[in-house]
């Protein structure tokens, strides 16, 4: 959106109070996704009257959602977009009505001939491989707002990536609501290895990250992808959501039957050093006191380097929105301090095993709270939701590799110097 605005013209304020048109792009996963969209309509609204704004567009999953709702209660609001309607931008932000397409399921995807502008720092980028979701998990509103998987072609993958490596771009993080499906819509079973392979030829890219692995479609191709590429970071984020098979039921999870234990391990067996995150729902409706249990000590079991602990959200439209057996908010509250203490520790554990050894790390700058320190991230450090590497001793520029020794450990950051 942002890349065809400019294109026709259109320049980006940094300060709300000095726009002309404010657009909000909104997420509607989850009630608190839901209310911090909420939110900031509400407080861009507020420059209608005390800033420039002369209009107001909301666009993105809550518009595809509860179109009617937010005009309705917020008529500060001139224009709706939905997930599939992002070329119509440029007639909502020129002043328009455009109203979201509800009653549609989105078949758009973005192309590498796509104006884009980078809002990530200049070593950054994030590159969609595809959008959409095929599968029914029963609490997941994403297929009726992103539509059915559709891949990107590979030559489009790639022509992007190479445009994005020439701006200086040296880490790649690869989305999709579904990354390990990558390709069979094309009728590219197993696709995303030899995609990896491909993308780890295109000059001036150092680490490539891949994001939301889906379980049931995690292959040997794509972990040995992982493991021999070198420019492929050893990271693998896939979220289990638990470990009973009577939730994963309920949940309509396919990995419910299998072995997640046996998962975890043939995925470590074939990517030596791997760092492996994964997220989990705790409060599922019908979640029993054993079904917790079975959770924590699977996590005790697996021992992940990065755990992220979700309270269940009940939403409407989703089959687990009519199931029996709802938890109280203090229930979950409990469940999720609960793992998130026994993971935080396991976390710990895993980070001193670092302590005295020589690691490469991203510098991406200044730390925000001290001038005395540098940060940056180590291949197994996501952008955004891992820990950091606090640089205490040495000198580098924003967007450089440099090699630091770990001097200390901490349950989400290390300390280091640079060698």
């Amino acid at each position: 959106m942002l890349g065809r605005l400019r294109a026709r013209g259109y320049g980006l304020a940094a300060d709300p109070a000095d726009a002309d048109v404010i657009v909000v792009n909104t997420c509607a996963f989850i009630e608190g996704a839901k209310k911090e969209s909420i939110d900031a309509i509400l407080e861009m609204a507020r420059y209608k009257e005390t800033g420039r704004a002369r209009r107001l567009v909301v666009t993105g999953c809550l518009a595809q959602r509860y179109d009617a709702e937010l005009r309705r209660e917020i008529p500060e609001i001139d224009a709706t977009l939905g997930t599939g309607q992002i070329d119509e931008v440029v007639r909502a932000v020129a002043g328009e009505d455009t109203a979201a397409a509800r009653e549609e399921l989105p078949t758009w995807i973005y192309g590498s001939e796509s104006p884009r502008v980078l809002s990530t720092p200049p070593w950054l980028a994030y590159l969609k491989i595809g959008e959409g979701c095929d599968y029914t998990c029963s609490f997941c509103v994403i297929p009726q707002l992103r539509g059915r998987h559709r891949s990107r072609a590979a030559e489009d993958i790639l022509r992007e990536a190479e445009a994005l490596a020439a701006r200086g771009v040296k880490e790649l993080v690869l989305v999709s609501q579904d990354s390990t499906r990558w390709g069979w819509d094309l009728g590219i079973r197993g696709g995303l290895g030899s995609l990896l392979r491909r993308l780890g030829g295109v000059p001036g890219l150092r680490w490539i990250r891949v994001m939301y692995a889906y379980p049931a479609t995690v292959t040997d191709e794509t972990l040995d992808a992982i493991a021999e590429v070198p420019q492929v970071v050893k990271y693998i984020d896939i979220p289990l959501q638990h470990a009973s098979e009577p939730v994963l039921k309920r949940m309509k999870r396919p990995t419910g039957r299998g072995n997640l234990l046996g998962l975890v391990e043939r995925m470590r067996e074939r990517v030596p050093g791997l760092t492996l995150r994964t997220s989990f729902i705790v409060g599922f409706p019908g979640e029993t006191d054993a079904d917790f249990e079975r959770l924590v000590g699977f996590v005790e079991a697996a021992r992940f380097d990065r755990v992220g602990v979700f309270k269940y959200s009940d939403e409407e439209s989703t089959a687990a929105f009519e199931l029996e057996g709802k938890l109280p908010a203090a229930v979950k509250e409990r469940r999720r301090r609960r793992l998130m203490s026994v993971q935080r520790r396991i976390a710990l554990q895993r980070n001193r095993e670092l302590v005295g050894r020589r690691v490469e790390v991203l510098v991406e700058g200044v730390h925000a709270e001290t001038e005395l320190l540098l940060q940056g991230r180590l291949p197994g450090q996501a952008p955004e939701i891992d820990g950091s590497v606090l640089i205490a001793d040495g000198a580098a520029a924003p967007g450089e590799l440099v090699t630091c020794e770990v001097t200390e450990a901490h349950a989400y950051d290390l300390v280091a110097r640079i060698a």
